[in-house]
Parts: C-alpha cells; structure tokens; sequence
C-alpha cells in the first residue's frame, strides 16, 4: 500500500479533472467519456504514468465510471416510457459484441495507435455536428437486421475505442431514421450499460498484470480515479448545465464539435511531435 503522501498529488490531480469533466459534461450534456478519455490522459502524463500504458488506463477507467452513471440514466428513462426496449433486446449481443471486439483490439495495439483511432473517431465526429442539419435523414423507420445488427456492433467497436457510452452514435443513428431525439437520448442511456458493463470487463482483462500502471489499479482500470470521479462530477455537472441553458442546441453542438476537434489536434499533435 502506498503512502498517503505518494498519492496526494494523485488524488488532487484527479479531483480537479473530475471538477473540470463534470462541468464540461453539464454543460454539453454528454455522458462524459469524450470528456474523461483526455483529461485521463493528461493527467495520467503529469502524474508520471508510463506512457506505454497511459491511453489503455484512460480508455478504461473512463468506462468504468460511465457504468453506474449509465444505469442510473437508463433506470430514470424507462420509468418515463422513453427508451425503445425492443432497439435495446435486439442490440443485447451486437453492442457487447462489439465492445469486446475493442477490447481485444485495445489490448493489442500501442498507446500512440489508440491516440490516433480516438482523434479520428473524434474528428469525424465534430464533422458531423458541425455540419449536421435537421433535414437529413435515411429512413422513416429504423432498418431491419442484418444492417440493425451491423450498426449495433459498430457503435459497441467505436465506443470502446474511445472510452465512451455511446451516446452520440446512436443518437446519430436513430435520429437519422426518423426517431425523435428525446426517444435517441433515452435509448442512448440503454446504449450506455452494453458497452460499458462488458467494456469494463475487458479492460481489466486486457491489462492484467501489465507493468507501468498506478496504484489501485485492476488491469486498465484505476479505481482511485473511478471512486473521486463519480461523486465529483455528479455534483459538478448540474453547474455545467446551468450554463448550458444560456446556450442554444446549436451552439452547444457546435461548442461540443469544436471541443473534439481541439481534443483530435492536441493527439495528432503527441503523436507527430
């Protein structure tokens, strides 16, 4: 066990991310792994984490803590009838599926290559909000399988490559198919416990007993950081969303996209430089 000493600097670190994360997720009204995986980043750098290790660590703590926050959301959403429960039993294998797939990949590929898949998922992504309109639209109905399955496994593969719940994809997905976004958000909270329950345990797996990790931590899983984080911005984040009403969706959408895309540079940038 280490000296309480040894890890202060840790645990203030971590609570000043989590202050930050909590706000940042109010105020964009995302889960937070978007948010978490480069904050984990940064902060893993400044505490001295070998940087072999550090983007795995960061991926998978962020899914850890999504966890208890994605089941409290989908409990919240169903009570209200919003989740589309028949979406959700026939994503029951694909989105787990997937997700294991980007464990496995995870494990096996380097921090520089995982930096890189996240900055491009990301920039897509920021693409995407920046230049979304309302208009667009592929079907009236959600598609049949094979395709439905494909693109549950799909978001599960993206999601866990990027230590996120998943919310942003399938919001995408159902609104292009002519679902409403309240209907997309609260089925997203469903989203958000496939992917980060079995992501969870993946990343302990594929990290297990590697060298270079933190303290308290359980393969790719830091549970200082997931036991400071939770309460922290669980309580920070009704802030963020004060401000968030002084915005538009708009302009917190492109707020958020702006956001990734400053996210995406500064990877490219620890990867070229």
């Amino acid at each position: 066990m280490p000296a309480l000493i040894d890890i202060l600097p840790f645990v203030v670190a971590l609570l000043a991310a989590g202050i930050l994360a909590g706000l940042l997720a109010g105020l964009f009204g995302i889960g937070g792994g978007a948010i978490l995986v480069p904050i984990f980043f940064h902060v893993f750098g400044l505490l001295g984490v070998d940087d072999a290790v550090r983007m795995h660590l960061a991926l998978g703590t962020s899914l850890a803590i999504i966890v208890p926050t994605s089941v409290r959301s989908f409990t919240a959403h169903r009570q209200r009838g919003a989740v589309d429960v028949d979406l959700l039993k026939g994503w029951v294998i694909a989105v787990p599926l997937g997700t294991l797939i980007a464990t496995l990949i995870a494990a096996w590929a380097s921090s520089t290559e995982l930096r890189l898949i996240f900055a491009v998922i990301a920039l897509v992504l920021a693409l995407r909000m920046i230049f979304n309109r309302a208009s667009w639209k592929l079907g009236d109905d959600l598609p049949e399988n094979p395709l439905k399955f494909m693109v549950g496994t799909g978001i599960g593969i993206l999601s866990g490559l990027m230590g996120i719940g998943g919310g942003v994809l399938n919001n995408t997905f159902m609104t292009l198919y002519g679902r409403t976004i309240h209907q997309a958000v609260a089925t997203s909270s469903g989203v958000g416990v496939l992917i980060s329950i079995p992501g969870l345990v993946g990343y302990v797996w594929g990290g297990w007993g590697k060298s270079g990790l933190p303290p308290f931590s359980t393969g790719y899983i830091n549970w200082l950081a997931v036991a400071l984080l939770i309460p922290v911005t669980l309580y920070t984040a009704p802030y963020g969303a004060r401000l968030a009403h002084a915005l538009s969706r708009r302009q917190l959408e492109v707020g958020f996209a702006l956001f990734l895309v400053f996210v995406a540079l500064q990877f490219f940038a620890s990867v070229i430089f």
